[in-house]
């Protein structure tokens, strides 16, 4: 290895910053496409590697320890942006899709690798491990420009942010069982080392996150870039101090992150707008670090088995899970159609790959090759179809009012949310006047956009279908604001007059 110099210095960072530019006009690019943004920033290392610029790298164990810091971000960003009353209701349902669901995955694909690609039952068995995880990373863009009702959203969250605690645990213990000279647990030992690291994980998560919220609460900092910091780096100590505990780190970075968000803490715009930057800088340094580690002239052995592999995980693993997972909480089949449909792999079973080949495990880089050309492929099929899937599934939501991020320290010491709702073209609040929707005290609509240009509406304004509304809550009142919103958008004017409504949103 070349000594650190100021000159090598000088190059790095010239090289650095142009890919991350590059990287970051790509969003751009992949919004205007469809074209997942980590396609992009894979295809960015591919060219800068050996097989374009010739820059060579071949180190699996710096991209293990560099993929698990960028997871450990993309949680972090997950658990401080999303809110719990979105997925309080899927928690039960996401936890078994990401504990039961995963096991069910691992056997179909296990199976399907041991019959076809002639492998043993441990390397099949592994190749299914590799690939249960959902990516947190691919589901969260995904639910940026997909306009889902909250108990889809809430199911994709919780899942992407739970999965991937099981998920680690099996595959490091099937790639030190597949690896000659390693030992391993027999299976009963390895659930019960896996029951006590999640349970673990959870306590130091839920820990730290309540504990580090309260601390940070009392110093309140006038900085909000201070205590943006200094909040994200409690997620980072949560998944430091599980995993030296011998616990599950990730779902404790998670937890902690997902406490954190919930605290209503200041500067929580401050906070939001941080984590997803580092979310972002994560995701584009992971992806383009997994692009330079493989070599593309290996790859098209691949495509046939990464094909045949996948559409079992697509057409078979995932919808068993799916359904096997979410019957019993009587989940219906439109929203299990999508969820089968809407289990994206990214960046994490490329990165879980990698665990095999820092173990010497034999086969390791059949295996590492096949997962990258599967994540390429079915991240092509799935990833832009998933709108026009929604679409004809029926479980779009295009009137749900949602959270408008505005960076003014103001509204956190008044206590203030906004939200932000258009009017879609099924929704009954066409015909609406405002006064009719009975908005909680404390909470008004301030401004109606209509044809691209703005008014501030009198209570006898009347919406119509394609109105942007902004809706100015006090924070004990924004929940109920916002499902007062979806009553009379499902059910007109006359909501709440009588007992059929439940408090559900139109879909």
């Amino acid at each position: 290895m070349a000594a650190v110099t100021v000159s090598n210095l000088d190059l790095s960072l010239l090289v650095g910053t142009l890919v991350l530019l590059f990287a970051v006009a790509a969003v751009r690019l992949s919004g205007s496409s469809g074209l997942p943004s980590l396609l992009i920033y894979l295809g960015i290392g591919m060219v800068i590697g050996e097989a374009g610029f010739g820059i060579r790298f071949t180190s699996a164990e710096l991209t293990q320890v560099l993929g698990y810091s960028a997871l450990v971000l993309i949680l972090a960003e997950g658990g401080l942006t999303t809110s719990w009353t979105d997925i309080r209701e899927s928690v039960a349902p996401a936890a078994l899709l990401s504990t039961l669901g995963v096991v069910v995955s691992v056997a179909v694909v296990g199976v399907a690798a041991n019959l076809m690609l002639d492998l043993s039952w441990t390397a099949a068995m592994l190749i299914g491990a590799v690939l249960a995880s959902t990516d947190a990373a691919a589901v969260f863009s995904v639910l940026r420009r997909v306009p889902l009702p909250r108990r889809l959203t809430g199911m994709l969250e919780a899942e992407a942010g739970f999965n991937d605690a099981p998920v680690v645990i099996l595959v490091v213990a099937l790639a030190a069982q597949a690896t000659p000279g390693s030992g391993h647990p027999v299976w009963w030992q390895l659930l019960l080392i896996a029951i006590a690291e999640l349970a673990g994980g959870a306590a130091v998560g839920l820990l730290i996150g309540y504990g580090g919220g309260r601390l940070m609460r009392r110093i309140g900092l006038s900085s909000s870039a201070l205590f943006s910091i200094g909040v994200v780096s409690l997620t980072v100590l949560a998944y430091a101090s599980g995993a030296l505990l011998h616990a599950s780190g990730f779902l404790a970075a998670y937890l902690s992150a997902l406490v954190l968000g919930n605290m209503r803490l200041p500067h929580r715009t401050a906070v939001r707008g941080f984590a997803q930057a580092l979310g972002w800088l994560a995701q584009i340094g992971l992806f383009v670090l997994l692009g330079l580690l493989v070599s593309p002239s290996r790859l098209w052995a691949q495509v046939v088995p990464a094909i045949v592999i996948g559409l079992v995980l697509l057409l078979v693993a995932r919808p068993l899970s799916v359904l096997l997972s979410l019957t019993p909480f009587r989940v219906p089949w439109r929203d299990q159609a999508f969820l089968s449909w809407a289990g994206l792999r990214g960046g994490v079973p490329v990165v879980l790959a990698t665990v095999p080949l820092t173990m010497k495990t034999p086969d390791a880089q059949r295996l590492f090759d096949l997962v990258f050309v599967l994540v390429v492929v079915f991240t092509l099929v799935q990833g832009p179809a998933l709108p026009w899937v929604a679409r004809r599934l029926g479980v779009t939501d295009s009137d749900r009012a949602v959270d408008l991020e505005v960076e003014s320290t103001p509204l956190d010491e008044l206590r203030a949310d906004i939200l932000q709702m258009t009017i879609g073209i099924s929704s009954r609040l066409h015909g609406v006047e405002v006064f009719e929707l009975r908005l909680p005290p404390g909470a008004n609509v301030t401004l109606v956009v209509r044809g691209g240009k703005g008014f501030v509406p009198s209570p006898r304004t009347t919406l119509r279908h394609g109105d942007q509304l902004l809706i100015v809550a006090t924070a004990e009142t924004r929940l109920a604001t916002d499902l007062r919103v979806r009553e009379v958008s499902r059910l007109g004017r006359l909501a709440g007059w009588n007992n059929s409504t439940d408090g559900q949103g139109a879909t």
